[in-house]
């Protein structure tokens, strides 16, 4: 199991930066994958980055790349989510997520953090 325990959100002006971080209780065995997922109201939730536990490649929507950064500490099973240059179309509530496959789809992570809002204002 994997439980996991998100920090960090709040709100900004555009043009500014919050860092969030997930904190990972894991109990079984096995690589996972780790991503942030975002969910604006009234839309489905869409993958933001994915870093892989396997080989620490990553992955970035096209709408975040360049001013989002997805790292992982292994040591202290944390992971995190440096956003810059933040926009107000980023605002919306972000997930972290925990699953056994690469991918950007929703439905491939089994395990969810609680969900930090991050609002942005122009």
């Amino acid at each position: 199991q994997v439980q996991l325990v998100e920090s960090g959100g709040g709100s900004v002006q555009a043009g500014g930066s919050l860092t969030l971080s997930c904190a990972a209780s894991i109990s079984s065995s096995g690589t996972y994958h780790m991503a942030w997922f975002r969910q604006a109201p009234g839309m489905e939730r869409q993958g933001v980055a994915i870093i892989s536990g396997r080989n620490g490649h990553t992955w970035y929507a096209a709408s975040v790349k360049g001013r989002f950064t997805i790292s992982e500490d292994s040591a202290e099973k944390r992971l995190y989510l440096q956003m810059n240059t933040l926009k107000p179309e980023d605002t919306g509530t972000y997930y972290c997520a925990f699953g056994k496959a690469f991918s950007s789809r929703a439905a491939d992570y089994k395990f969810w953090g609680q969900g930090a809002q991050v609002t942005v204002s122009s």
